[in-house]
């Protein structure tokens, strides 16, 4: 099964340039976590969203990253940790990356969970 959160917004200080440093901008970050079906039909069974989505936005308040990949890299790391899942796949978008005339620029990074470490 795949838990996924598409957009989820988080503004962070990222960024190469000085302006982004210091005004911030809006990320997207899409997260998609493997996991095993939940036991029950209860939420303490299975992976809460607003869990995810407190993560990502810890990592996010807690580091400036130059990078989107530094940044996807670190979110990835942190679900890894955190969540029980056999994989994770981050994305970091960044909307109307300075002066590149495209929607977006992004950097994914993946990680496989634990379990599948030791297996």
């Amino acid at each position: 099964m795949i838990v996924e959160l598409h957009g989820l917004e988080v503004f962070g200080r990222h960024g190469v340039l000085p302006e982004e440093a210091r005004d911030g901008q809006t990320f997207l970050v899409d997260v998609q976590l493997d996991v095993d079906e939940p036991a029950a039909d209860r939420i303490d069974a299975a992976i809460d969203y607003r869990d995810v989505a407190a993560a990502v936005k810890e990592v996010s308040n807690g580091h400036r990253f130059e990078l989107i990949e530094s940044f996807a890299s670190a979110l990835a790391d942190a679900l890894v940790r955190r969540f029980t899942a056999q994989r994770v796949r981050v994305r970091v978008r960044k909307p109307t990356p300075g002066g590149i005339p495209a929607e977006w620029a992004a950097a994914t990074a993946e990680r496989p969970g634990p379990a599948t470490l030791a297996g």
